[in-house]
């Protein structure tokens, strides 16, 4: 069949999505598709900015923020290229088209472990209402702090009650654009973050309690494999190419994706470059790994006491609400790989299949989240593994394998070069883990 042509496009893909469902869902703006590609980049990952910089130093800090935001800006636009001469809409046909039914299962068993470990990390961060036990020591959270002690207050309770009447209704939209409006307060929390953290390393700055600030690697607290380990947190941090197929099947012109990433990409690394720098200047050597951590210690003020719940309560409804938006790819890869019989309704149209499998998703999610008390090791593996896969080495593959013809010298030689950086540093960041 020829694909030369606009009617023969869109007799090819009228099968896969109904012309119901194709009216209402290209109805997307650029504005709602920034505010959906900056939430899933602002997540859990930017509380762990400021642990990079004391590592990296503020200089090389900066230098890598903008060098991952660079690279991911070049493999999200050989995905959007690909996408629109082929025929596929969603990431793993995309990578089945190049690499045949073995490439589409690999983007879907990746997809589904990045995201289901990404979101079981977001409910164990959200125990910040409900405190924890790390290291032998007791965080209270902030209604343990506020009223005490209670079952009520206890981590299963707090985050069953999160679930159902905060995240549920959420993850139970049917497009991925509806999200737009949660997208925006979510940022505007993460933005109150910075501002919060900002403005009290500044009232230590005043007062002269401000910590020194690294410019560059101190190697005699680190050594140079040290400096590898920080990469996959600013991979994860940048790792939304999950979302790009869905968020750009409703935007109205599909060709605007990119400037809505690259406008993504602009917000998120003065995001993650503001609280890396405002983080380490006032706490210093002594960030934690989970810069949140450092704001349950108590104050010695009663505004200072009020400061560290606002930016702890913000900090938990940013994440209730990127949660959807990461749950959305996870639920459509899943249903891709489960029930692929193309007879089928497309899932938004098939409530039944939309229903259960939305439940059960987040039912699993809340189990593990409360018999898991942490697993930050394990969403540093996922940033060295399969978000590496998904962020550079299936869409530099796809330029190499080059099935519509369309790839430049230029694009194949940048593809080689994101191969060999994702392995090695990948593979480097594994072994420097596993060893300490």
């Amino acid at each position: 069949m020829f694909v030369d042509s606009e009617s023969n496009i869109t007799h090819v893909v009228a099968p896969l999505l109904p012309q119901e469902e194709d009216h209402c869902s290209q109805h997307g703006s650029i504005s709602g598709a920034v505010f959906n590609v900056s939430t899933t980049m602002i997540g859990a990952g930017i509380m762990s900015i400021p642990a990079t910089m004391k590592v990296l130093g503020i200089i090389p800090g900066l230098v890598v923020i903008v060098l991952v935001a660079l690279i991911t800006d070049i493999t999200v636009e050989f995905m959007l290229r690909y996408t629109s001469s082929g025929k596929s809409i969603t990431y793993a046909g995309m990578v089945g088209e190049s690499f045949g039914p073995l490439g589409s299962l690999a983007v879907k068993i990746c997809v589904i472990i990045t995201n289901l470990g990404v979101l079981i990390v977001y409910l164990i961060i959200l125990d910040v209402l409900c405190g924890n036990e790390s290291n032998g020591m007791t965080h209270l959270g902030i209604l343990q702090d506020w009223f005490g002690i209670h079952w009520w207050t206890s981590r299963a309770f707090a985050l069953l009650i999160l679930a159902l009447f905060i995240i549920l209704p959420l993850v139970m939209l049917r497009r991925v654009d509806s999200l737009r409006y949660t997208s925006a307060i979510s940022i505007l929390l993460a933005l109150v973050f910075v501002v919060i953290s900002s403005s009290m390393s500044f009232y230590a700055l005043w007062c002269g309690k401000t910590q020194s600030l690294r410019i560059l690697p101190d190697f005699s607290k680190v050594n140079v494999l040290d400096l590898f380990t920080t990469v996959p947190i600013f991979v994860t941090g940048f790792g939304f190419h999950v979302n790009v197929h869905p968020i750009r099947a409703e935007l109205r012109k599909p060709g605007d994706m990119i400037w809505a990433v690259r406008i993504s990409l602009i917000i998120s690394m003065v995001v993650y470059f503001a609280i890396g720098f405002f983080g380490y200047l006032l706490f210093g050597d002594s960030i934690m790994a989970d810069m949140l951590v450092n704001f349950d210690h108590s104050s010695n003020t009663p505004a200072g006491r009020f400061l560290n719940d606002i930016v702890r309560l913000s900090y938990a409804l940013h994440l209730a609400l990127v949660f959807p938006i990461m749950s959305y790819s996870l639920r459509a890869n899943i249903d891709e790989l489960v029930f692929s019989n193309k007879n089928r309704p497309p899932l938004a149209l098939d409530s039944t299949r939309f229903v259960s499998l939305t439940l059960s998703l987040l039912a699993f999610t809340y189990l593990v989240a409360v018999a898991i008390p942490n697993i930050w090791d394990f969403y540093q593996f996922l940033g060295s593994t399969t978000i590496v896969c998904l962020s550079f080495i299936f869409p530099a593959s796809i330029i190499l394998r080059d099935m519509h013809g369309i790839s430049t010298a230029k694009d194949k030689v940048m593809a080689i070069v994101l191969i060999v950086l994702a392995v090695g540093t990948s593979a480097i960041a594994i072994w420097t883990n596993l060893y300490s």
